[in-house]
């Protein structure tokens, strides 16, 4: 018997993965025996009523026949209760061999598609690029050119440091001077407190 979709509307993978379904009527009920029951409500965008579950359900054979039927198949993979469930949608094509389509996860009764290693992947990436492209754009925005220096980087920073510096070269400006004048008046003072050298011939005592 095959459960292959028959007239179910094709929906695009991302929208799904932008979307959420909950049951309020159900949640506080909500436990591993009925779970199956709730995710298989009409109203989930995420439950495909052409698949095997649906037709042993409409049938109301025993569930343990499922094995033995082909086509798409809804397993309950994970429990953790009351708080998550993992529920895969596997195309079953012998007892033995199935092929996974999705996952669901339902958390705090709320059912979500897992997105899929290529969707994450891309996603990744685009996020990536996105910072990228914003870093080079800045980047780009402190590059300067100049005919005498050439190309070169001009930052916030430097401005701010160049700035700086300036304002502290002005206010040490009139100390440096002090300085120098004192160490020029002090130089003066001490050649004046010198003894004035006399020319004297030595020998004859005589002085020049």
């Amino acid at each position: 018997m095959n459960g292959a979709s028959s007239g179910k509307t094709e929906q695009d993978p991302q929208q799904m993965l932008s979307l959420s379904w909950h049951d309020s009527v159900w949640i506080p009920a909500l436990d591993r025996n009925n779970v199956m029951d709730y995710f298989s409500q009409r109203s989930n965008p995420f439950y495909d009523r052409t698949c095997n579950n649906e037709i042993v359900r409409m049938q109301r054979s025993d569930p343990a026949q499922l094995v033995n039927m082909t086509g798409i198949e809804y397993l309950l993979l994970h429990v953790q209760d009351p708080v998550l469930y993992i529920i895969r949608k596997v195309h079953r094509l012998t007892p033995e061999k199935v092929t996974p389509l999705a996952d669901y996860y339902i958390l705090m009764g709320v059912v979500y598609q897992c997105p899929d290693i290529m969707t994450l992947i891309n996603c990744r990436l685009l996020s990536a690029l996105s910072l990228v492209k914003e870093a080079f754009a800045e980047a780009v925005s402190y590059a300067r050119y100049d005919p005498s220096k050439g190309y070169y980087w001009e930052f916030p920073d430097d401005k701010k440091a160049d700035r700086e510096r300036k304002r502290t070269g002005l206010e040490d400006e009139p100390r440096e001077a002090q300085g120098r004048k004192s160490i020029s008046y002090s130089t003066n003072s001490s050649r004046n407190s010198l003894p004035r050298p006399s020319l004297e011939r030595k020998g004859d005592n005589q002085q020049l």
